[in-house]
């Protein structure tokens, strides 16, 4: 696996309940090679215009994706997963989504309050 898959992951989500969900895999950190990942969901009422990105049928490379509905991928439902929690890739996004996703990831941590 690889930055720009979309994987089947066990997540904790904000109410403790763990779920198999799909993720994006944005990198990975020392010293274990584990995976940064930011959540994926079909809610679409919780996108943060300009930060989360929307991925819909109509999209050139959804089909590729993996995902089954329009889908939001949520940069700030960030995990880092060892790779024996990820339960296999399900598709990718293209190269420069993702490059847009991690600039928009890096410009929001490098912000000053």
């Amino acid at each position: 696996m690889k930055p720009g898959d979309i994987i089947l992951a066990q997540l904790h989500q904000a109410d403790g309940i763990v779920k198999t969900r799909p993720a994006l895999v944005l990198g990975e950190m020392p010293p274990f090679a584990d995976f940064l990942v930011c959540g994926v969901s079909t809610q679409l009422r919780y996108e943060v215009a300009g930060f989360d990105e929307v991925m819909n049928p109509t999209h050139d490379n959804f089909n590729g994706s993996g995902l089954v509905a329009a889908s939001l991928i949520r940069l700030g439902f960030l995990a880092v997963l060892p790779r024996r929690e990820v339960l296999g890739s399900i598709g990718s996004i293209s190269p420069e989504r993702l490059q847009r996703m991690v600039q928009r990831l890096c410009e929001r941590l490098g912000e000053r309050s």
